[in-house]
């Protein structure tokens, strides 16, 4: 079945958000309790002052809507570049890690800090040296290896087809 550029980059960003979000989710909860309102209230915190909603759950929601416009926007990204460099998607466990290191170091040095109202804090001592490689790999995983396969796999339906 020929699938559009649009609905197979869609399809892929719906699916690394959802992995990504719970991976988060899963992480926090196991480092230090926090639950999922409280991982996506902190996304939403990002865009919005948290003491102007009185409304826990619309945060919340706003937060889970703000993480799929960062993880299809990615993916759109990625889909983009797949599309004009197919060799790109030729080996995609590789260009996964590459991809999740992109997004990582993205999220961490241009969107927080410049696109948003939260500040990183810096990366030092273990604890926090391991949170970073932990995201890192969870962007990886959750972001960089469903990309990189389902935009192998666009790639591939499109040049079977030309």
């Amino acid at each position: 079945m020929k699938r559009s550029f649009f609905a197979s980059a869609l399809t892929a960003g719906l699916i690394a958000g959802i992995l990504d979000i719970t991976a988060a989710c899963i992480h926090a909860y196991l480092r230090n309790g926090t639950t999922p309102m409280q991982v996506l209230k902190g996304v939403a915190s990002g865009a919005f002052d948290p003491k102007t909603f009185t409304n826990e759950i619309l945060l919340a929601t706003c937060g889970l809507l703000i993480h799929f416009i960062i993880a299809i926007s990615f993916t759109f990204f990625f889909f983009f570049l797949a599309k004009q460099i197919p060799s790109l998607v030729k080996y995609p466990v590789p260009i996964a890690i590459l991809y999740g290191m992109f997004v990582w170091s993205a999220m961490r040095f241009i969107i927080l800090p410049y696109l948003s109202r939260i500040t990183p804090k810096p990366i030092v001592g273990k604890e926090s040296i391991i949170n970073a490689i932990i995201g890192a790999m969870i962007l990886m995983v959750c972001i960089g290896l469903p990309n990189a396969l389902l935009a192998r796999k666009y790639v591939r339906s499109k040049s079977l087809n030309n």
